[in-house]
């Protein structure tokens, strides 16, 4: 109870408690709208000549890949990689019984050295010959025999050679080795397995050189040849990594039945994340057009609704609905309808929007 004078006002306590509490719920909230205030920029709405792209679906591949194949007979001994295992040039791989491949190289190197005896006798009988006949104490036949016996000699020690050589090629056949570093796919043989040469042994490939295979209709393919610009990527997001390359090549002969052209692209040696056999994009650039760009970052949804807020030359914010096109790399959207060119866009649609509701109340 309140006394004023003779008259005497009865108020609620409770109300007022609560009068109170919301003029300071409400007071609070403005305050916190006023002195929270995201940072507000804009950016020029401009037409730009953008490229005109073609999609298609793309395959990347290894670049090196092969099955290794057995190239002499044997029993498979050791095998010291298998499947998912990474590798590095040179080394080796599997293991061939090699008692055969070693006693052909004893008899060839045994060949060789009688060879080279023999070799020796013709050069010093050649020697010999030579002198004598200088001196005209032997016929002419003489000579030629022991000309003939030397360079007999001769051949059967590069013939020795050549056998040596083959006998350490099938005893070197007998380890296989990694022809450049990468990654088994496939092992196709089991110790103590007997192989001859052509069996398959091992299939891998290396991730260092990648490339990506699509198929390009033909109404497109001279435009493709033309520009030669090329992008991929994993993740049609607009912040999916691309991968740039204007390392085209482009078959000279379509496929029968689709009437497509394939073409094959090298990929970067940085394409991380990329594996052969995996399903990617190919952005194959087949024109230019003019087009008007906005920000991405501009761009807001509203229920059903696309739209920007506009900040015109006073400074003041208009909220408008916008029809937008394709997405470009870099964060730009084309804008199909509702804005013009010059016009500027807040980049912080949360700042903006707190200053279209303070113009709104202000005004």
């Amino acid at each position: 109870m309140v006394r004023s004078g003779a008259f005497h006002f009865y108020i609620p306590l409770a109300g007022v408690v609560l009068v109170l509490i919301g003029s300071g719920l409400l007071a609070a909230e403005v305050r916190s709208e006023d002195d929270v205030t995201p940072d507000f920029r804009t950016a020029v709405v401009q037409r730009k000549l953008m490229p005109t792209v073609y999609v298609a679906e793309a395959v990347i591949e290894a670049v090196q890949q092969a099955t290794l194949a057995a190239e002499t007979t044997g029993r498979i001994k050791q095998i010291m990689f298998d499947v998912d295992d990474v590798v590095v040039k040179g080394a080796l791989l599997l293991r061939f019984t090699d008692k055969q491949q070693r006693a052909g190289l004893a008899r060839a190197e045994a060949n060789l050295k009688a060879a080279v005896a023999r070799q020796r006798e013709a050069h010093a009988e050649y020697d010999r010959m030579t002198s004598v006949y200088a001196k005209k104490l032997v016929a002419r036949a003489a000579l030629d025999k022991a000309i003939a016996d030397f360079k007999a000699a001769n051949e059967r020690v590069k013939a020795g050679e050549a056998d040596v050589k083959q006998a350490r090629e099938q005893l070197e056949y007998t380890m296989v080795r990694a022809p450049y570093g990468g990654i088994v796919t496939q092992r196709h043989v089991s110790v103590g397995e007997r192989v001859r040469p052509g069996t398959a042994l091992m299939t891998g490939y290396s991730l260092a050189k990648l490339r990506a295979t699509a198929s390009v209709p033909q109404s497109l393919v001279e435009a493709v040849r033309r520009h030669g610009r090329v992008s991929i990527y994993l993740d049609s997001t607009p912040d999916s990594p691309r991968l740039e390359s204007d390392k085209l090549t482009v078959y000279p002969y379509a496929d029968p039945a689709s009437h497509s052209f394939t073409v094959r692209v090298a990929l970067t040696p940085a394409a991380q994340g990329y594996y052969p056999g995996m399903f990617a994009k190919a952005e194959f650039v087949v024109g230019e057009r003019s087009r008007l760009l906005a920000p991405a970052a501009a761009v807001v949804h509203r229920g059903e609704v696309t739209a920007v807020y506009v900040v015109d030359k006073n400074g003041d914010i208009g909220f408008r609905a916008v029809r937008l096109g394709e997405v470009f790399p870099g964060g730009q959207r084309e804008v199909l309808a509702g804005l013009d060119e010059g016009e500027q866009v807040a980049l912080n649609p949360v700042a903006a929007g707190v200053r279209l509701k303070q113009q709104r109340i202000n005004n």
